[in-house]
């Protein structure tokens, strides 16, 4: 089987180190880089959690440690949501520092996109600084990416602003650069994250399964994307899904822009369901889960980690 090549660019954050599980334990991916960006929490902690992450897995794929902050904006963070550190929950072991690259994320991108022989998928799962970095540094990549398949945006509300979620809130001048890029994208949005739940009697059966079933089902009991109780909502997963199984979505081919002007509304994802803005399709956005089979697939892809 031809494994997809894929860059992920992650926030590491409960709910990336799931995605990330997910894919580097899968058949069908093929992990060539691992990029990191601020976002849940600050840049030096998400790229450390990131190599923690990869010493849990015993997998040596290289790490290019990326934007600190905003193109344009202040920071802000989700260490609300998965605590100080962004992984609270685990004792990890120090992890192999040898994986870290010299290398700016977004060169490292570069040059992995330019020495591939096939075209590369990218799969941002947190904000997308980096992402538009590389396509106004390095426009010449456009050819070298096969999709941009990323969580992120909503049809409806937001979970960062009143119509932003997180990940284009924290940068949404970059997000509007990315949609504008003119390259094929993919979008799991919020709404989907709310539906692919993983129910306490889901938690339950991860303690145990394996070793990165306990890691996860601990970091769990101090995650606050939902509850243990009502369920914990798997955003970053949705994009991992849509690369490994888009038979569980509803997916919907629409024009996608950024609010960045809107005082209100500022990271807003305008997706254009009825056509009001007359702009031809952008994006393929995922409107609806399967939320049976997501549960069903999420803990199969989950039993072939160590």
């Amino acid at each position: 089987m031809l494994k997809k090549p894929i860059i992920i660019d992650t926030d590491p954050g409960i709910d990336d180190a799931v995605a990330l599980a997910i894919a580097l334990f899968s058949e069908k991916l093929d992990v060539r880089l691992i990029t990191t960006v601020a976002g849940n929490v600050s840049i030096d902690k998400v790229t450390y959690n990131a190599l923690r992450l990869l010493k849990h897995f015993g997998k040596s794929i290289p790490v290019a440690k990326g934007s600190a902050q905003p193109l344009l904006r202040p920071g802000i963070d989700a260490s609300d949501v998965h605590g100080v550190s962004g992984m609270e929950g685990w004792d990890f072991d120090e992890p192999d520092y040898g994986l870290l690259l010299p290398e700016h994320a977004v060169n490292a991108m570069y040059r992995t996109l330019k020495e591939s022989k096939e075209k590369i998928t990218l799969v941002p799962i947190g904000p997308l600084t980096n992402i538009a970095l590389l396509l106004r540094m390095y426009p010449d990549v456009k050819e070298h990416i096969a999709e941009i398949a990323l969580m992120g945006g909503s049809l409806t509300r937001g979970n960062k602003g009143v119509m932003a979620e997180f990940n284009i809130a924290y940068d949404p001048e970059a997000a509007k650069i990315v949609f504008a890029s003119g390259l094929p994208i993919a979008v799991a949005p919020l709404d989907v994250g709310l539906k692919a739940l993983v129910l306490p009697e889901d938690s339950a059966k991860l303690k145990g399964m394996n070793h990165t079933g306990d890691m996860i089902h601990a970091l769990f009991q101090k995650y606050r994307g939902g509850s243990m109780k009502t369920g914990l909502k798997m955003y970053d997963s949705c994009a991992m899904a849509y690369l490994l199984a888009p038979e569980m979505f509803e997916i919907v081919e629409t024009f996608v822009d950024v609010e960045v002007q809107g005082a209100l509304t500022a990271g807003c994802t305008a997706i254009d369901l009825r056509g009001y803005l007359k702009q031809a399709p952008n994006a393929k956005v995922c409107v609806d889960i399967d939320d049976v089979k997501f549960k069903e697939w999420f803990l199969k892809s989950l039993s072939v980690c160590i």
